[in-house]
């Protein structure tokens, strides 16, 4: 019985702690898809290859989606004409440097003596996987181009012309560019104020319920993995044993398929585990993990889901590594003050 009452009690606490910020997530979301253009950011695109790879990763700032949507939008702004660098690295540090995440990372672990901490250390580590990712994307693209791509990601102006046509949306989607790009007014009326309402409504309840259900999936692993998991065996794994540690809590973030705007508070749950632990969970589940793999397969080819599992996996895990370093060169013990 006391197991029991244990489990509801920290399901509830991560649950309800998280609930607000999906819901701000939900909204912002919304609006975004109905009153910003996505193919405007183009225009702002720097020409060379890394500054513009860098405004990629940034872009988080400027549609601040969670990984559960993100996807969506990054095919969106990929057909758009945005370098698939740069799409791969929004797509990547974007559920990261989202503001809505930044701001709940540093609620999770404000009264753990570490909230500024874990926020700068999350954001720095996420920018710098998503540059490097596509970077090296980036090189791929320059040797194989569209053969990355599955057919639906391609963007038009690379398409070869299909032999059954286009669809009517997809012609339409183009249409309408293309009359925006030279100033043409569209002679389809506007939506009402009540239509976009609407518009912003749906979005904003389907994005919402559909990361509630991976927020109570994960909040059911969290509490079963605090109820069988003993603190003091995750403090011995983790102060004495790095290299263990760091990847156990790589492999928790893909198997858990949390949403980034409620992941703080599951590895803040985690008091007495080392912060680089923490932080591989931190930055490798947003990126990572079995739901957003398989939503991968709509977008990219397998070699290049290969190549970016790769790079990502082996740069969380040096990096936190060297934060793990770090922290005992210092002499810090890389644990919360609430856990002390």
């Amino acid at each position: 019985m006391k197991e029991i009452l244990d489990f509801l009690l920290m399901f509830s606490s991560v649950l309800w702690e998280a609930m607000p910020f999906i819901v701000l997530g939900a909204v912002v979301a919304g609006v975004l898809e109905e009153f910003l253009p996505q193919q405007a950011i183009t225009r702002f695109l720097p020409k060379a290859v890394v500054p513009s790879v860098m405004v990629g990763a940034l872009l988080g700032l400027v549609f601040p989606m969670c990984e559960c949507g993100i996807l969506v939008v990054m095919r969106r702004l990929l057909r758009k004409g945005l370098p698939l660098s740069c799409c791969v690295a929004y797509m990547l540090a974007g559920p990261i440097l989202n503001p809505v995440v930044l701001f709940s990372t540093w609620v999770a672990f404000r009264d753990h003596g570490i909230g500024p901490e874990m926020v700068g250390l999350r954001a720095g580590l996420g920018f710098v996987v998503a540059v490097v990712t596509g970077l090296v994307v980036q090189r791929l693209w320059v040797k194989h181009g569209t053969a990355l791509l599955t057919p639906t990601a391609v963007p038009p102006a690379l398409q070869d012309p299909p032999k059954g046509g286009v669809s009517l949306a997809m012609a339409d989607e183009v249409e309408a560019a293309d009359r925006k790009e030279h100033g043409h007014v569209d002679p389809r009326p506007r939506k009402s104020v009540f239509a976009r309402l609407g518009n912003i409504s749906a979005t904003a309840l389907h994005d919402f319920v559909d990361i509630t259900v991976f927020l109570i999936l994960g909040a059911v692993l969290a509490a079963l993995a605090r109820l069988y998991i003993g603190t003091e065996r995750i403090e011995a794994l983790s102060t004495q044993d790095p290299l263990l540690a760091i990847p156990a809590m790589m492999l928790m973030a893909v198997l858990m398929c949390l949403c980034s705007e409620a992941d703080a508070f599951v590895a803040a749950s985690f008091t007495k585990m080392h912060v680089s632990a923490k932080l591989a969970f931190l930055v490798l589940g947003p990126m990572l993990d079995l739901k957003l793999l398989l939503m991968y397969t709509r977008v990219y080819r397998a070699r290049l889901i290969g190549v970016i599992v790769a790079c990502v996996v082996a740069q969380v895990f040096a990096y936190t590594l060297l934060v793990h370093t770090y922290y005992d060169w210092r002499g810090l013990s890389g644990l919360s003050e609430i856990a002390r």
